[in-house]
C-alpha cells in the first residue's frame, strides 16, 4: 500500500467524491449524500490504516471493515478501485442487474467486501464477531472497523453489539459513526435524537473519540487513539456534513436516494475541483 500524506489523501477524499457521483449518475440511482460525507474515512481507511492486500482479498492477517451504512457503498467502490482492487471501467456498471457493483455490498459477488450490508443496523453485530473471531485465531492478528450511519444507529440492535463489545472489552473493534446528522426523512434529531451520543457509547464501556470527520488529520489521530487503547472497543463519532463538498447537496435530506442529472453532476464535479464528468 502506498502512504499518502495529508494533502495527498485530502486530495484523494475529493476523487472518491467525484467517483461516486459519477457512478450513481450513471446508474441513475445511489446515495450521493451518505457517500460524499464519508470520503475522508474511506481515504484514509484504505490509504493509511487498513492492512489489506489488494490483489489477495482473502489474505488471513487482513484487517476487517464492514460499511453497515451499506447503501453509501459507491464511495466505498471507489476506494478499492483507487486502491487497485478493481477496474475503473466496472466502476461504471453501479446498480447494473449482472455487475459485482450492486446498490448494497455483495459478498458473494465482490471478494474484498467482508459482508453483506444495507439492513440497517446489522453491521457491528457481524464486526463485533469478527473481533470475537480474531482472539481465536493463533495465527493472525487484525483489526475490524465498522463504518455506521447515525440515523442506523437509532436501531436497537446497534447498542446490543454495543454492549457485547463493551463487555468482552475488544480492544481490536473500532466503530465509527458518520455523524452527518440527516437521515432518510429529515434532520437525526427531530426523527430521534442520538444527544448525549458520547455519553451513550462510554456507558457501554467503549473508548470514546470525538472528530472532526472531514478533518484528515483529526481522523488520523482517532485511529492512533483505537489502536493505543488496549482495554475497551473504541468508537469514533465523526462529524461530518452531509454531501460534503457540493454546495446543493450539502445538510440536506433532499439527496437520500437522488442521482444527480447531468447539469447538476457538472456543477457537483466543478465544485470538487476534480474535472468534468466525461473525464471518468
Amino acid at each position: 500500500m502506498v502512504v499518502l500524506s495529508t494533502e495527498e489523501l485530502s486530495g484523494l477524499a475529493q476523487e472518491l467524491r467525484a467517483d461516486s457521483l459519477k457512478m450513481i449518475a450513471t446508474a441513475v440511482s445511489g446515495h450521493p449524500g451518505g457517500s460524499l460525507s464519508a470520503a475522508e474515512i474511506l481515504a484514509t481507511l484504505y490509504f493509511k490504516e487498513l492492512a489489506f492486500r489488494a490483489q489477495e482479498p482473502s489474505w488471513p492477517g487482513r484487517d476487517r471493515f464492514i460499511l453497515s451504512k451499506g447503501h453509501a457503498v459507491p464511495v466505498l467502490y471507489a476506494a478499492l478501485c483507487r486502491a487497485g482492487c478493481i477496474e475503473e471501467e466496472e466502476l461504471s456498471t453501479l446498480r447494473s442487474i449482472d455487475s459485482r457493483l450492486q446498490g448494497h455490498p455483495d459478498h458473494v459477488r465482490l471478494p474484498w467486501i467482508e459482508a453483506a450490508t444495507g439492513s440497517l443496523g446489522q453491521g457491528l453485530s457481524v464486526s463485533v464477531g469478527m473481533a470475537l473471531a480474531e482472539r481465536l485465531d493463533d495465527e493472525n492478528n487484525y483489526r475490524t472497523y465498522c463504518l455506521m450511519g447515525d440515523g442506523e444507529i437509532q436501531a436497537g440492535q446497534v447498542w446490543e453489539a454495543a454492549m457485547s463489545a463493551g463487555k468482552f472489552g475488544l480492544a481490536k473493534l473500532t466503530g465509527i459513526v458518520d455523524y452527518n446528522k440527516v437521515q432518510l426523512d429529515g434532520r437525526v434529531a427531530n426523527i430521534m435524537d442520538l444527544e448525549p451520543l458520547a455519553d451513550k457509547w462510554q456507558a457501554f464501556g467503549w473508548h470514546v473519540v470525538d472528530v472532526d470527520g472531514n478533518d484528515i488529520d483529526s481522523l488520523l489521530a482517532a485511529y492512533d487513539s483505537a489502536r493505543a487503547n488496549n482495554e475497551k472497543p473504541t468508537v469514533i463519532i465523526a462529524q461530518t456534513i452531509k454531501g460534503k463538498g457540493v454546495s446543493f447537496m450539502e445538510d440536506t435530506h433532499a439527496w437520500h436516494g437522488k442521482a444527480p442529472d447531468d447539469n447538476e453532476l457538472e456543477q457537483a464535479l466543478l465544485e470538487l475541483g476534480v474535472g468534468a464528468a466525461q473525464d471518468n
